[in-house]
């Protein structure tokens, strides 16, 4: 009898799965924490989220387990099945989904790639360098990598101190492509996460960001206001100002022009 593989359940809970931790998981993996977890209270109304976050990088399906052309198909065929909490919508069959094309690339799942993998697929793209490549697809690509080339003839692009070796020394990956007696060399690295700064004010800002307002201060505010000679409202500008004179047209504004 074949012995049971033991699956590493790496998070707590299967709702503690999010767009970046799915990724780190098997099949296994997954279905192990859903089986687990699915009889909790809270699950059922987290469900079809959960299935939305796995679709992100496995092939989720819904298949009848009493039709045995579909027991066939998903239970038999490197599949992994688990059960829904409502047992009329069937049970899920996922696997991974596996990127063997450039145009298999996403703004999410190009995140998760390195740039020895990129250049691999870049390879696999019938030959065509950088150029071939579609703008959607450099978009996705250099959303999460720098990308540069240079051409230069076969017989200079190993040159000692030239281009590519400071290239690899900076921590690039390379692809070189022949073309002809030229080569293009395309080199990519992995962008650093950008993290968001927030700046907060402990004597202005709660906690959750919300600012914080005192009475006593505003009425402060608006005494000093009113006693300074400056800051009050001059009556006779105002009787006199044309709010027309302010009006500009859009293109002073520098708003865009349709034609």
């Amino acid at each position: 009898m074949a012995k049971k593989k033991k699956i590493d359940l790496v998070l707590d809970s299967i709702l503690d799965l999010n767009s970046n931790n799915v990724w780190s998981l098997n099949e296994e993996q997954v279905a192990g924490l859903w089986e687990r977890d699915r009889n909790d209270e809270d699950f059922a109304t987290s469900e079809e989220r959960l299935l939305n976050i796995i679709r992100l990088c496995f092939e989720v399906v819904h298949y009848n387990p009493d039709d045995e052309r579909d027991v066939n198909k998903y239970e038999k065929m490197g599949w992994v099945h688990f059960s829904r909490t409502d047992e009329k919508k069937g049970r899920v069959a996922l696997r991974r989904k596996y990127i063997q094309r450039i145009t298999d690339l996403s703004y999410e799942n190009v995140r998760h790639i390195t740039a020895a993998m990129l250049l691999e697929l870049i390879d696999r793209n019938f030959g065509g360098g950088w150029d071939s490549i579609p703008l959607s697809i450099k978009d996705i690509i250099e959303s999460s990598f720098e990308i540069s080339t240079t051409q230069l003839p076969t017989s200079r692009i190993h040159a000692k101190g030239g281009t590519l070796e400071k290239k690899v020394a900076q921590g690039f990956e390379v692809l070189e492509i022949e073309k002809g007696t030229w080569t293009e060399a395309i080199f990519a690295k992995k962008k650093e996460p950008v993290q968001k700064v927030r700046c907060n004010s402990d004597s202005k800002y709660d906690e959750d960001g919300n600012l914080i307002t005192d009475d006593r201060d505003e009425d402060l505010e608006d005494n000093d206001s009113m006693d300074d000679p400056d800051e009050q409202e001059d009556e006779t500008f105002y009787s006199s100002y044309a709010a027309e004179a302010e009006v500009k047209e859009e293109t002073e504004e520098g708003f865009p022009i349709e034609d």
